[in-house]
């Protein structure tokens, strides 16, 4: 897996997180894969080392193209930095 900060940040800290391996999207993970719980590991490493952990963030992924997902390659986003009220959707 690969992390790095988005081009076009949401927020003050916005990071992308994408596995090595390739999934189109989401619903492409075999049932008994550990990728999410390595996505979801890498994230919570992050927000640790950041300063996040106990402040807050957001973790999103898009799913196909009525999910806003743009690259067909699964990652997940990680915001935070600031108070993310703002609606959903």
């Amino acid at each position: 897996m690969i992390a790095f900060k988005d081009i076009n940040p949401a927020a003050p800290t916005h990071i992308l997180f994408v596995p090595k391996k390739h999934y189109a999207t989401l619903n492409d993970i075999a049932e008994g894969d550990t990728i999410m719980s390595d996505l979801v590991a890498a994230v919570q490493k992050t927000a640790k080392k950041l300063g996040l952990h106990d402040r807050g963030y957001r973790v999103v992924t898009n799913v196909n193209r009525e999910g806003g997902q743009v690259v067909f390659h699964l990652h997940v986003h990680m915001l935070g930095g600031r108070s993310l009220d703002d609606k959903m959707g």
